[in-house]
């Protein structure tokens, strides 16, 4: 039996690249969405938020003197990219989607409406948070809260390159501690990378709890979704 009702699913843009720089791989898309589409299948209302790293980096543009607002319109405009490549993924496999942005765009996803979304999350459809808030200055991880919030989710899930919230960047040093569970505030305090401030302040204000997990773990997400003890709890 799912362990959640209903989830928000955070994948990072870098996520659909597979092992390349840039761009999406194919292959790695189909073998996402074979593992979201299981995870529907066995009756969790999954939503959605993909980033858009792998096409475009709204911070790192700006660094480079570009202007930070249109810098992240053209992030949240890479988004929605990512987003209809994993909706195309998953309709082939059977599993109904809607993708809504928050940036109007007729021809190619439904606007953003709150009751809308809950309405597909309850008819079974995958629902595609496209565009993050719309807004510049919030992140992907703030959009993905934001969702959470309003379609009234159990729990974010936060899939990373790591197995968890280390004390340290595990990549770059081998005896970084895993935490099991963690609280928000100690995530705030010690300015743990895991998602942005405002995003941990929004869950810890709303308690949302936040999953963090291996992606690349093959059928991690379906772990989770059944309440298996993979990766770090935040609460």
């Amino acid at each position: 039996m799912p362990a959640y009702k209903r989830i928000l699913l955070k994948l990072s843009g870098e996520a659909l690249a597979g092992g390349a720089v840039f761009g999406i791989s194919a292959e790695r898309v189909k073998q996402l969405a074979g593992e979201v589409s299981e995870v529907a299948a066995a009756g969790v209302q999954v939503g959605v938020v993909v980033g858009g790293g792998n096409i475009f980096r709204g911070v790192a543009a700006a660094a480079q003197r570009m202007d930070r607002v249109t810098a992240d319109h053209m992030g949240m405009l890479a988004t929605v990219i990512n987003s209809l490549a994993l909706s195309d993924a998953l309709e082939q496999l059977g599993a109904p989607t809607r993708v809504m942005s928050a940036i109007e765009m007729h021809e190619v996803a439904e606007p953003y409406i709150r009751r809308r979304a809950i309405r597909h999350l309850e008819k079974g459809r995958i629902a595609i948070f496209a565009a993050g808030t719309s807004n510049p200055y919030f992140s992907t991880d703030t959009a993905a809260t934001l969702r959470a919030l309003e379609i009234k989710a159990d729990v974010i899930a936060k899939g990373t390159r790591v197995d968890g919230v280390y004390d340290k960047d595990p990549l770059k040093f081998p005896g970084a501690v895993r935490y099991n569970e963690i609280a928000y505030l100690e995530v705030l305090q010690q300015g743990l990378g895991v998602m942005d401030a405002t995003s941990i302040a929004m869950c810890r204000d709303n308690r949302m709890p936040i999953i963090v997990f291996d992606l690349n773990a093959t059928g991690n997400i379906m772990r989770m979704s059944m309440g298996e003890p993979v990766g770090t709890l935040i609460h």
